[in-house]
């Protein structure tokens, strides 16, 4: 379960909420569960270290060749006229380490092999000349290499830990693994890690209205897009998911399934029926159970969500219109399971295009959050805006590469102005 949090940590004072306020809320006030588990690398793929990864040794953890080619002291050659030797040993990945070689003399060498350790230099065998075909390995070792003229000292060889020296962090904690990072450590041989545990998150939906995929159709009903939309969005974020399914609209069938996911969960995501009306009994149901705080928010689309807590559960109440769901669990959602994963708050990334619309008039007291595709052409990339702003037309995330940030500052936009894009690629959703 979550570790205690703050009580009343969603509550505030003010009648309508910014979206930097929301924010603010949320980063103070949330901190990661409290438990860690050790898994195998194979099944890192977007878990939170629980501490460093430090290098066990210097990686990589002895001098090696860089490229096919000859090894040489650069001691004994001459970088004016360059240097004929004899060749008089030949090495290969995985090979032991030479303690001993020739003076003025070079060793056959291959991508990854041991450097002798009286050699420091690598020359490129397209480079050198030779008096015996390199294909015939009795005759190469007979043979004698020409090394032109003009190479640096310490060319084509790899020092031991030029990429991590010994005892340095790899991977830092509370990073969210990725492919990069699983790379780095399994270079160093590590295969066992200490991540957070996962947050465990039930999703329901409620309505006596309310079809699944797959019922039959009738009139008066509708089928619930946002239940599977906001499983694929949770499961985006590698929580450990539970389906609740569709409750009906009935008092004590909500507040039951309410109380038993709070026993088991850290997290309780719904959608919709957070009104005041007679047959939203979310409310009604988590106010008896624990604390509900409703939030006015200054953004379009989203304006009404909820937070609160059975005990130490979290309760998310996002909006019931599917893109308001979607864009509400984006931008407020994902950030609070990553925190909950063990990860610092991480704000999403952003950048400017140019913007390829105009809006000739915005209210100035809200953030405008806005479907947009991206276009580039010779180099320069602007967005276009989804030519329809209602917040229930799936359609428009489905063309969608992202959002457009419109902050409350701002009151109108011209073709060819600077505006703020969030992409939805770096969310993997």
């Amino acid at each position: 379960m979550a570790p205690k949090q703050i009580d009343d940590c969603f509550l505030h004072d003010k009648d309508r909420l910014t979206h930097a306020d929301a924010i603010d809320i949320l980063k103070t006030n949330l901190s990661p569960l409290s438990k860690s588990e050790t898994i195998n690398i194979n099944e890192a793929d977007n878990r939170v270290l629980a501490n460093d990864i430090k290098a066990p040794r210097p990686i990589p953890a002895h001098r090696n060749a860089a490229v096919d080619g000859y090894a040489f002291a650069y001691n004994e050659y001459s970088k004016e006229k360059g240097t004929t030797f004899p060749v008089t040993q030949r090495v290969i990945a995985g090979a032991p380490l030479i303690e001993n070689t020739p003076k003025n003399s070079a060793t056959r060498i291959f991508t990854g092999a041991v450097m002798p350790k009286d050699l420091d230099t690598v020359v490129m065998q397209e480079d050198v000349s030779l008096n015996q075909s390199p294909d015939d390995q009795t005759a190469e070792k007979n043979s004698k290499v020409t090394i032109p003229p003009g190479l640096k000292p310490g060319a084509n060889c790899r020092q031991a830990g030029e990429d991590t020296s010994e005892n340095s962090i790899i991977v830092e904690k509370q990073t969210k693994l990725t492919s990069r990072h699983i790379a780095a450590i399994a270079s160093a041989g590590i295969d066992k890690l200490c991540v957070f545990t996962k947050p465990k998150v039930a999703v329901l939906s409620t309505g006596n209205e309310i079809l699944s995929p797959g019922d039959e159709f009738h009139i008066g009903k509708v089928y619930d897009s946002n239940r599977p939309m906001l499983k694929s969005l949770i499961k985006s974020q590698q929580a450990d998911l539970t389906d609740l399914g569709i409750i009906k609209d009935n008092p004590g069938d909500i507040q039951n399934a309410l109380m038993k996911a709070a026993k088991t969960h850290d997290v309780i995501i719904t959608s919709g029926g957070a009104s005041k009306g007679e047959e939203d009994h979310i409310i009604t149901s988590l106010q008896k159970l624990g604390k509900q705080h409703m939030w006015q928010l200054a953004i379009k689309p989203g304006r009404p969500m909820s937070f609160g807590q059975i005990n130490d559960t979290l309760f998310i109440g996002l909006p019931g219109n599917p893109v308001a769901a979607f864009i509400c669990f984006f931008l407020y959602g994902i950030p609070i399971l990553n925190r909950l994963s063990g990860q610092e708050w991480q704000n999403p990334q952003k950048f400017q295009v140019i913007a390829n619309f105009e809006i000739p008039k915005k209210k100035p007291d809200r953030r405008e959050f806005l479907r947009g595709t991206l276009k580039t052409e010779n180099g320069i990339t602007s967005v276009d805006k989804f030519n329809q702003d209602g917040s229930g037309i799936i359609r428009s995330l489905t063309t969608a590469d992202g959002l457009i940030e419109i902050e409350e500052a701002t009151t109108s936009v011209n073709k060819g102005d600077l505006v703020t894009f969030i992409p939805f690629t770096q969310n993997a959703i």
